[in-house]
């Protein structure tokens, strides 16, 4: 299937000296088979969650539902709770946490910490049986694994239990091993510098 799509700002320059728009003809990919993947982003630089969440945008494209559970979010704001509501698309994002366990700061004790894990990993499963998701994305699920809020059973069933169109995206530093060599796609993004480290406040938009 071909689309051709009118861009204001491709011009080409007219007899009179002014810009024209120029068509430019977009082809749209269709696999021969479909599948769904498993997907792992994970590494100590920035960019996982924000990664993620342009999978979902470009899912949004294409007419995807996606459910997002977020394992350690939701002690403090982040732009896209509010960002995937300003666009028209079928794409939900669920805090569950309530930030880093042991990072310095954190108030919750260990055990709220894993209840609360433990209650995304419940609702992960019940997305999974709804059938209602192209795209399921658990993000820093490797974390809380890492973190020992959930067990490394609990994250190969999910992947065991997705169905076969369905792609699952998975991030967070510290990615299992076990989980790396089950995935089909893996990105280790890594750090080769970070504001924080000049001193610089995380930013809006950018970090948060």
């Amino acid at each position: 299937m071909k689309v051709f799509v009118k861009f204001g700002i491709l011009k080409e320059k007219g007899k009179d000296g002014y810009g024209e728009d120029k068509v430019v003809e977009i082809t749209r990919l269709s696999p021969k088979e479909r599948k769904g993947l498993v997907v792992v982003i994970t590494g100590n630089g920035k960019g996982k969650t924000t990664s993620a969440l342009g999978i979902a945008l470009r899912a949004c494209g294409h007419n995807m539902n996606v459910s997002i559970i977020q394992f350690m979010k939701g002690d403090l704001y982040a732009g896209e709770w509010d960002g995937v509501k300003k666009i028209d698309c079928q794409v939900e994002i669920i805090p569950t946490g309530k930030g880093f366990c042991g990072i310095q700061g954190n108030p919750y004790p260990f055990e709220e910490h894993r209840q609360n894990a433990q209650d995304a990993i419940r609702l992960a499963l019940q997305k999974i049986e709804s059938g209602q998701y192209d795209i399921l994305i658990l993000d820093e699920i490797n974390n809380a694994l890492h973190l020992r809020l959930v067990d490394l059973e609990q994250v190969l069933e999910i992947i065991r239990r997705k169905p076969p169109l369905m792609h699952l995206v998975l991030t967070g530093r510290d990615a299992h091993p076990q989980v790396i060599e089950w995935a089909d796609t893996v990105s280790e993004i890594t750090e080769i510098k970070h504001a924080y480290r000049k001193g610089i406040e995380p930013q809006p938009g950018i970090d948060y």
